[in-house]
């Protein structure tokens, strides 16, 4: 099955899609991870993403585009994937009808001040990207990667001013997805709030 997972920053969108993944046997594709992967592999899209990246400018829709279109046709992609963090825009999703349209779109709702307080506890490690929350999950030792013994910090955007500011922006951007996916039979909306277990369970009845 091909999906894709909507919702504000915050929502466990990422989370999810790891518990899903493991479930389903299908490759989570989050355009974060592309965008560092092409860049490290120093490939031909990722030479042109660091530059970009390096002189603080976002990553053009048609380069995004690329990208993902390069992964989706991996073989490990043939019986379907997770997409988290794309589209973005209603031109990405229009791109993405053209390519390989989704068979479900899943958006999870949660309120901002969830969001606030979700992400404002959030860390990351730095060097393998594994997510903790100092709530809820925090790494067995303060500041180190269980996976890797990497750093674990505050990603700036991860700060509350920062955090509202990227709510705002994915109001105007991306929330219009929502009746977009909606209007064609795609939509599942389900309470992003909770134990990722739970949602889990919420994310399975509803595919049910």
């Amino acid at each position: 099955m091909k999906m894709i997972f909507l919702g504000p920053p915050g929502a466990g969108k990422g989370t999810l899609a790891d518990l899903a993944v493991e479930e389903r046997k299908l490759p989570h594709i989050s355009t974060g991870d592309l965008f560092r992967a092409a860049v490290k592999n120093e490939t031909e899209l990722g030479l042109k993403v660091k530059g970009i990246l390096a002189s603080g400018g976002l990553v053009p829709d048609d380069l995004t585009i690329a990208l993902v279109k390069e992964r989706l046709s991996a073989p490990d992609a043939a019986s379907g994937w997770i997409l988290d963090g794309f589209p973005r825009t209603i031109p990405q999703a229009e791109a993405l009808e053209a390519l390989a349209p989704a068979d479900r779109v899943v958006n999870f709702e949660v309120a901002d001040e969830v969001v606030v307080g979700r992400l404002s506890t959030r860390r990351v490690c730095r060097a393998c990207g594994k997510i903790y929350n100092t709530k809820t999950m925090p790494p067995k030792k303060e500041g180190v990667c269980d996976a890797c013994g990497g750093e674990v910090y505050t990603r700036d955007d991860d700060k509350e001013a920062s955090i509202r500011t990227r709510l705002e922006n994915y109001r105007r951007q991306t929330a219009p997805l929502i009746q977009w996916y909606g209007a064609r039979g795609k939509l599942l909306t389900i309470d992003g709030v909770g134990d990722p277990k739970v949602v889990l369970e919420r994310f399975n009845k509803a595919l049910a």
